[in-house]
């Protein structure tokens, strides 16, 4: 009977290894499906973009009667240029008179124009000067830190801006 087994075995092992072989399949890889992304969804507070709203004053209006073309108030050191009752220009600085030698308060009529006036008082510079009261005061480009001797100083832009918007008769209204 041992003979019988190793006849056996040995035929097991011819089969088993000299056999072709079946012809090995190859199967790809099992790859997992992408996952699909699920909505992101959150609980906090939607984001806002937008600033918070922006308050703006307007500024008061001139402190002058209504067919003022020319406002001036000494207290605030402003003056505005009006046309059709509405602000032109303004409020600009201005530098009035001195306390020895103040702007007059009141209403007045410009009397007359020249862009390269000289004092001939002083014999200083008045450019872009518009004579509106007695005595030669008048809105002419100056120092705004320096009183004038009666006249509204203005800046070089503001005093051009003047001249160019105010005609002879038109209103002038100084105020406190």
């Amino acid at each position: 009977m041992k003979k019988a087994v190793s006849g056996a075995m040995a035929a097991l092992a011819f089969t088993t290894s000299c056999a072709a072989a079946p012809p090995e399949v190859r199967m790809p890889p099992k790859v997992a499906p992408a996952p699909v992304a699920a909505p992101i969804t959150t609980s906090a507070a939607p984001i806002t973009t937008s600033a918070a709203p922006v308050t703006t004053s307007r500024p008061a209006p001139p402190p002058c009667g209504r067919t003022a073309a020319a406002c001036v108030s000494l207290s605030q050191l402003k003056a505005w240029l009006v046309r059709d009752g509405k602000v032109a220009r303004g409020p600009v600085p201005i530098k009035p008179g001195s306390v020895a030698e103040p702007t007059p308060v009141g209403v007045f009529r410009v009397a007359w124009k020249n862009r390269h006036q000289t004092s001939n008082e002083f014999g200083t510079p008045m450019p872009n000067s518009v004579f509106f009261a007695a005595g030669g005061i008048a809105f002419h480009e100056g120092s705004l830190d320096t009183p004038s001797h009666g006249c509204v100083h203005l800046s070089s832009v503001d005093s051009a801006a003047f001249f160019d918007g105010l005609g002879k008769g038109d209103v002038v209204e100084v105020v406190p």
